[in-house]
């Protein structure tokens, strides 16, 4: 059998791999996508994902250039706001605790908007994140938290705008086709080793590309570096990224870098199955917490659900649930908010009851103590500082006051019903852990050094997301590095 020879290999069909496969298409001939999924589960993360992409903008005219379908009546019933290169710094700065790659993350706020425009020139197609970011106050929509932008059609979307690019532009996608290791010697990578067909074959590339995600479909990887119990989480997307691509690149002497015991996690519905159901998406996600209370099992808040705009809060939440008794929690909500509670409450999977008195609600939250729940909740809306205007557009300083777990935003009486409670626990997105890499998206070896011909973008990349991440970033990164690698991936294939 002939090995096949292509100037650059990506491995991985997420938006990452997309990027960089369409980048290297664009100064060399023949480049080939792995994926190790079959068709029908293709596009990795990316497909499970609501399609928010974090990005620097001036105003309505830069967001014209994303979006030429905004029309005038959009425009003048919206504040769009700016979101400023300085303001994603901050964000990034702020919610990494200053530990984010300064080199790194300059390029992805600096390149973020160009490279959302590149991505347009290649068929994605953006919309406004109605709904999600903004809420209609006094006749006007107000987007808040610097996210304003995603992918028409959601995660789902992106992939099959993506597949339909490549094919356009004549990038080869193999499906069920697992990389097993990077062929490589002393002068660099020159290939991959691929289990296609029930047989292993060598495809011979001038240059490889990996963008197969994190490890956070590993139970055994989840327990070794996350910690223990981490192994009980539910997976939010794919059941294909195990940290094998991680490895592949370790095995040769790629440096790993970045927040090893870290993770990109959520409230997720508690009897969600064990990875994404495809059928359902994101919307097992339970974001609306900031407009209402969280108990644990004996009873008890356990967290600030009004710190900040939900989109800089949600990704460590889900790993404050998981240390709870039980690794579960109840939302509980009353009826002034209800019209606030973002579409995925709706969802026909979803554990949630609803009562006329708090006294028989706390009595239908499974697994909990009912009494304590009951003196939590009164205690709660004792400390409310009713005083203050309620706005959930802004962090409107509508706080408690006296509590052992202050809420600092968004607090209302729970006094109205119907109540309802929902139940969640902790769904894990992407680890943050993963492979050193240089502002060309190379792959540097533990002794600092490129390795010549091994490139990287998506969740495998470290050293960029540390504790938490601001909420639609990961696209974003996954766009804006796989762009990188796939234009420097082909310059070094030529």
């Amino acid at each position: 059998m002939t090995t096949p020879q292509y100037d650059v290999v990506v491995v991985g069909a997420g938006n990452a791999a997309f990027c960089a496969a369409l980048s290297a298409r664009e100064s060399c001939g023949r480049v080939l996508v792995l994926e190790r999924a079959r068709e029908d589960e293709a596009g990795g993360n990316t497909r499970f994902t609501a399609g928010a992409m974090r990005v620097v903008y001036d105003g309505v005219s830069d967001l014209r250039k994303l979006m030429p379908d905004l029309t005038d009546d959009e425009i003048a019933r919206t504040d769009f706001g700016t979101y400023t290169a300085d303001q994603f710094f901050d964000d990034m700065s702020r919610v990494t605790q200053y530990r984010c790659d300064p080199d790194l993350t300059e390029l992805l706020v600096r390149r973020s908007l160009e490279t959302l425009l590149w991505m347009r020139e290649k068929g994605i197609r953006f919309v406004p994140i109605y709904g999600r970011q903004a809420f209609k106050i006094d006749g006007k929509f107000k987007f808040w938290g610097g996210l304003t932008v995603e992918t028409w059609g959601g995660g789902e979307g992106l992939v099959e705008a993506w597949t339909k690019s490549a094919q356009k532009h004549g990038v080869d996608v193999w499906y069920a086709a697992r990389a097993v290791s990077l062929t490589a010697d002393d002068d660099g990578v020159h290939g991959v080793r691929v289990k296609k067909d029930g047989r292993t074959i060598e495809v011979r590339a001038g240059s490889v590309v990996l963008a197969g995600g994190g490890f956070q479909a590993n139970p055994e990887w989840r327990a070794r570096y996350l910690g223990a119990g981490w192994e009980l989480a539910k997976v939010r997307g794919t059941r294909f990224n195990t940290g094998d691509v991680i490895k592949m690149a370790l095995d040769i002497g790629a440096a790993p870098v970045g927040n090893w015991s870290g993770c990109h996690a959520v409230g997720w519905e508690r009897n969600a199955p064990e990875f994404g159901d495809l059928a359902v998406g994101d919307q097992f996600q339970k974001h609306s917490y900031p407009f209402g209370i969280m108990l644990n099992a004996e009873g008890k808040r356990f967290v600030d659900e009004g710190a900040d705009f939900r989109n800089y809060t949600y990704a460590k939440y889900g790993r404050v649930i998981l240390n709870q008794p039980g690794q579960f929690a109840w939302q509980v909500f009353d009826s002034k908010v209800k019209h606030l509670l973002r579409d995925e409450y709706k969802i026909k999977q979803v554990t949630k009851v609803t009562a006329q008195t708090l006294e028989e609600l706390v009595g239908k939250l499974d697994d909990v103590d009912a009494k304590a729940a009951l003196a939590e909740i009164k205690a709660y809306n004792a400390a409310v500082k009713t005083d203050v205007p309620f706005n959930p557009n802004v962090k409107d300083g509508r706080s408690t006051v006296g509590l052992a777990v202050p809420k600092s935003n968004w607090a209302n009486v729970l006094d109205t019903p119907p109540y309802e409670a929902y139940a969640v626990t902790c769904g894990i997105t992407f680890t943050f852990g993963g492979l050193r890499v240089n502002t060309d998206a190379q792959v540097m070896n533990t002794d600092g050094e490129p390795i010549p011909g091994l490139y990287a973008a998506g969740e495998l990349v470290g050293g960029i997301f540390y504790f938490n991440y601001p909420g639609g970033t990961g696209l974003t990164n996954g766009s804006v590095f796989g762009k990188i690698a796939g234009a420097s991936a082909a310059a070094a294939a030529k």
